[in-house]
């Protein structure tokens, strides 16, 4: 995949949620024409973007609407907490890890593998998903040690 400016690490955590803020980058990007559909379309509301908003307990194209109608991040956060109810720090502590490591020892490490072989990444230190994205990317997770921020 490309390099797409503004599209963030999922690393980097909205609140106390990790992926979130990549999921709003993603509709905010495919609405303005900056994300590549060759790369990303098929996926929307997809994958990631699904777990996130089941999470959430929000319908991701009822989510869609309200990221396109505008506000911060926290705000649209807020919205998802006030639609679907408020998560707990114990919920957001699980919800975090499993992202984190997803791909690690894992029903989804075939998919990474090949992924990361498509992407020649191979000499690359990608333990999961979250490094895999990150370094077909363009950025390096591991030598920023982005998950502790």
């Amino acid at each position: 995949m490309a390099n797409v400016p503004g599209l963030r690490s999922p690393y980097l955590k909205v609140g106390r949620l990790v992926y979130f803020g990549r999921m709003l980058d993603k509709i905010r990007l495919q609405a303005a024409g900056r994300l590549p559909a060759a790369d990303y379309a098929a996926n929307l509301g997809k994958g990631f973007d699904s777990r996130c908003s089941n999470f959430l307990r929000v319908n991701y194209d009822e989510l869609r609407a309200r990221v396109l109608a505008g506000g911060t991040d926290e705000e649209i956060l807020a919205w998802c907490h006030q639609k679907g109810g408020p998560r707990t720090d114990e919920e957001c502590e699980v919800w975090n890890g499993f992202m984190m490591k997803r791909g690690w020892r894992d029903p989804a490490a075939e998919v990474l593998a090949k992924r990361i072989k498509e992407s020649a990444l191979e000499g690359r230190p990608v333990m999961t998903m979250f490094d895999y994205l990150d370094f077909d990317e363009g950025r390096d997770p591991v030598s920023s040690r982005v998950w502790e921020g």
